[in-house]
């Protein structure tokens, strides 16, 4: 009897899956291609473009916004990675709890609020921080230290810093996730023996926590580049950018020339690095899962 040959049992598989292939095609690849094409345009959606080449490209080498807006993504970048520090400790200080029920109830409470809207997180932080009724300054000058309230996201001075404690303690997140995971899939033999070496909680981070987390910690570096580098969200909500470009990040300058601006030719060039940094990143990310998958595999045997 011939035997069938082994494609054809997947292509019914293959035909599943071109539906969901034409719709990605159609939402996520055309628009970014397109994005890319008319970056070499004057770009007149509607109407004729010129063609004009790397002009758009050119142009964007001397935009100081653009370029301030960076020097701002850099400072977000800074300031996630300290924050790691929240959830790194309640990940330590969860997985050391001796009771189970205990831990649950801890961690649903610290996990809990990754299900608000972030819209939601976003505004209840600008009512907190409006300069007249927010609770920050109604709670300082209830306490008498009416001189530290200030307009916290009017101040070119401390918007950004406001900004960037949005959220804050920075718990519920991918990284407490992460973190806790890793240390969960700790083998228990390996604290109890650090336990009977006489071995201290910090010791213990520093020598077995810290050096098994490595591999994580490598990739949230680059999912947080990522992160970054499409950061725009809580800023556009609010302070739009201001002031005086102070929150300004490289996505909200990309929206304001576009839509402010009316260039769209200049704004799909910025989309199409960003979009190209991106890519660098994700790559790199890729390729670092699949060599730690590697040598985990290596290690096994």
């Amino acid at each position: 009897m011939r035997r069938r040959p082994r494609w054809r049992s997947f292509v019914p598989l293959y035909l599943a899956l071109l539906p969901l292939a034409l719709v990605l095609g159609v939402v996520e690849y055309y628009p970014a291609i397109s994005g890319i094409w008319y970056s070499f345009f004057d770009w007149n959606p509607g109407g004729e473009s010129e063609f004009i080449g790397v002009d758009n490209y050119t142009k964007m080498f001397g935009d100081q916004i653009w370029w301030q807006s960076f020097r701002v993504l850099g400072a977000i970048f800074v300031f996630a990675i300290a924050s790691w520090l929240f959830p790194l400790l309640a990940a330590e200080l969860l997985i050391s709890l001796r009771s189970a029920r205990a831990a649950f109830v801890f961690r649903t409470l610290l996990i809990a609020p990754m299900a608000f809207p972030g819209v939601v997180t976003a505004l209840v932080w600008s009512f907190m921080y409006h300069p007249n009724d927010g609770v920050i300054n109604t709670m300082l000058t209830s306490l008498g230290l009416g001189d530290l309230t200030q307009n916290w996201l009017g101040d070119p001075s401390i918007a950004l810093i406001a900004l960037l404690f949005v959220g804050f303690p920075f718990v519920a997140g991918l990284q407490f996730l992460i973190f806790y995971s890793t240390l969960q899939n700790i083998p228990k033999e390996v604290f109890e023996a650090a336990d009977l070496d006489g071995v201290g909680r910090l010791r213990r981070f520093w020598s077995i926590d810290l050096p098994l987390m490595a591999t994580q910690v490598r990739l949230l570096i680059v999912l947080t580049i990522i992160n970054t580098l499409q950061y725009g969200f809580v800023a556009y909500l609010l302070t739009a950018g201001g002031p005086d470009n102070a929150t300004m990040v490289p996505v909200l300058r990309m929206l304001n020339v576009a839509f402010q601006g009316q260039d769209w030719g200049y704004a799909a060039a910025l989309s199409t690095t960003l979009f190209l940094l991106t890519l660098v990143f994700s790559a790199i990310a890729a390729l670092a899962g699949k060599r730690d998958s590697i040598s985990n595999v290596r290690g096994r045997k």
